[in-house]
């Protein structure tokens, strides 16, 4: 039990951060906006308040830290992905890692932003409500599969790393 905590830690981590490397690299190489992880944040911080769905949570009032909240949820957000990619798939897949798993977990994870997340901050399921819903989903679905690459990497690293 615990040797899966410390792993689902590790490897969620790494994923979350390499996914995040391929982030900054969209941005500087091809000039693509990244996530606002403030917004996911303030979201996250009106919650205790008894809202849950905003029209536009950019419109939304700004609460303080934020930002530090939705960086946060998103690394422990990777870490419980990682932690159901290991609850499906067993310990040994930390052994002898696979793509498959690691790739299937992470482009169905983009169905917690599209259906929870994106209704929640105002953009509507699967995006609709956005200026070009086709091209949201897209970058979702890109972010997740690359999540998904990046939860193979990171299991092929701490697999050499603590073996």
């Amino acid at each position: 039990m615990l040797e899966g905590l410390v792993l689902a830690v590790l490897i969620g981590l790494t994923a979350t951060a390499l996914a995040d490397l391929w982030t900054l690299l969209q941005q500087r190489v091809l000039g693509m906006p990244g996530p606002n992880w403030a917004l996911v944040g303030r979201w996250l911080a009106h919650m205790p308040r008894g809202r849950f769905v905003h029209a536009s949570i950019a419109k939304a009032q700004a609460l303080p830290g934020e930002r530090v909240l939705g960086w946060a949820a998103h690394y422990v957000i990777g870490i419980v992905f990682a932690g159901l990619l290991l609850a499906l798939n067993g310990l040994e897949w930390v052994r002898q890692p696979t793509l498959l798993p690691a790739l299937a977990l992470g482009v169905a994870t983009v169905l917690a932003p599209l259906l929870i997340m994106q209704p929640g901050m105002g953009s509507g399921f699967f995006a609709s409500k956005t200026p070009n819903p086709s091209a949201a989903r897209a970058r979702s679905l890109l972010a997740h599969t690359v999540f998904g690459v990046a939860l193979y990497l990171a299991g092929l690293l701490w697999s050499a790393l603590l073996a």
